[in-house]
């Protein structure tokens, strides 16, 4: 069954222009009207998550098992096609509208929801997005990770359909899909897959930033695979983050403190306390215990005083991500 958008046609499509005989050409005084032409990515809106998830309202597709793919036609209009994935808790997949067996110049968005509550819906906001990662306007998510186990919903979106066709395929990333994944062996680091920040955190951080001139701060955030039994270590973050040039300087810090997170907080200037309740309230997956690595870094004095900077690794270990808080300050 198809979910079909309500409101507002996102493209529209077309096919290639017809070469006209010399003989058939308009006279020049006649005026001509132009041919519509096939979308480019620059005149396609972004796809919109579907309006609802809940119970009474979603039309399911089937279902996609991870390591599997699925292949279906687009409506004549824009709509959305959702389909059940059973995961184990840590679960880590990769979904992606591929190029291979999905039809030219399809726009597409991809969405991921769940577990599936007690009232048999996927009520909540979307876990993971994407609208144009992939080729050329399909979609991509490189890593999603699955914090419970359950029933998910994978949701693919399309504007320019016309009977057009797709494939959507899932992957396990990182070999946490298998039911009893190994150890992790001795010397394991994390690799670090930089996400964009949720925009509600990047809007109140760059307000934060326009209060003094003398204080700023950064923040990132990094997802990881996880494919091991356990739970990956603070030192381990905390390596894997100073192994990158841009916080190399901070490798000479004799003694970095270890602290639980609700500790961070009064460590932050005033004006980005209101973040750490926040990033939990965002990234966390409780019940877990989150920990912070601080480095410190001082400047040489001079005629205006110190310059200094922290730099707080912050582990997620139920959630799989790690979180790079970094400050500045100055001290007269």
């Amino acid at each position: 069954m198809k979910w079909i958008a309500p409101v507002v046609l996102l493209g529209a499509c077309g096919g290639p222009l017809e070469p006209v005989a010399e003989s058939e050409a308009p006279a020049a005084a006649t005026p001509v009207t132009p041919a519509p032409v096939t979308p480019t990515e620059e005149a396609q809106a972004q796809i919109a998550p579907p309006p609802a998830t809940d119970s009474a309202w979603v039309a399911q597709g089937g279902t996609v098992a991870v390591g599997g793919a699925v292949q279906a036609s687009c409506g004549s209009r824009p709509g959305y096609d959702g389909y059940t994935l059973q995961a184990a808790a840590g679960t880590q997949v990769r979904l992606e509208v591929t190029h291979a067996g999905s039809s030219l110049y399809l726009d597409t968005g991809l969405f991921l929801y769940g577990p599936k509550d007690a009232n048999g819906g996927y009520a909540g906001p979307v876990l993971f997005q994407d609208d144009d990662s992939g080729y050329g306007e399909l979609s991509r998510i490189d890593v999603a990770t699955l914090p419970t186990s359950g029933e998910y919903l994978v949701v693919v979106g399309w504007g320019n359909a016309a009977g057009k066709k797709y494939r959507l395929q899932v992957d396990c990333v990182g070999g946490t899909c298998v039911t009893q994944p190994p150890p992790a062996p001795s010397g394991h680091t994390l690799t670090l897959l930089e996400q964009p920040l949720a925009p509600g955190l990047q809007t109140a951080l760059d307000a934060a930033n326009t209060w003094r001139e003398d204080q700023y701060a950064y923040l990132r955030r990094f997802d990881f695979a996880w494919p091991y039994t356990g739970a990956a270590a603070l030192e381990q973050a905390a390596s894997a983050v100073l192994a990158m040039p841009l916080y190399a300087g901070y490798r000479a810090d004799p003694a970095p403190e270890t602290f639980a997170y609700a500790q961070l907080q009064p460590r932050m200037n005033s004006q980005y306390q209101s973040l750490h309740p926040a990033l939990l309230s965002t990234y966390g997956r409780p019940p877990e215990t989150v920990q912070v690595r601080s480095f410190f870094r001082r400047f040489s004095t001079g005629p205006n005083g110190d310059h200094w900077r922290t730099l707080n690794v912050i582990l997620l270990p139920s959630a799989y991500k790690v979180l790079v808080y970094e400050q500045t300050g100055h001290e007269i």
